[in-house]
């Protein structure tokens, strides 16, 4: 019986699991900031690209 009461006073593994979810928190954080500058980039990427082809074919205005 003492054993459970120790357990259930014990707070190390709590404050563990609180730091875990707070880096699980921040990655997708991140992973979601870097998809979407990601697309940013491409799409701006794919823009330059289109113009530079159109001033190369004498297209017209950049």
């Amino acid at each position: 019986m003492t054993l459970f009461r120790t357990l259930l006073r014990d707070e190390e593994g709590a404050t563990a699991i609180e730091y875990g979810l707070i880096a699980a928190l921040i990655a997708v954080a991140a992973i979601t900031a870097m998809g979407a500058l990601g697309n940013s980039l491409s799409n701006t990427f794919t823009q330059v690209s289109t113009k530079m082809n159109n001033a190369s074919d004498g297209k017209g205005p950049f």
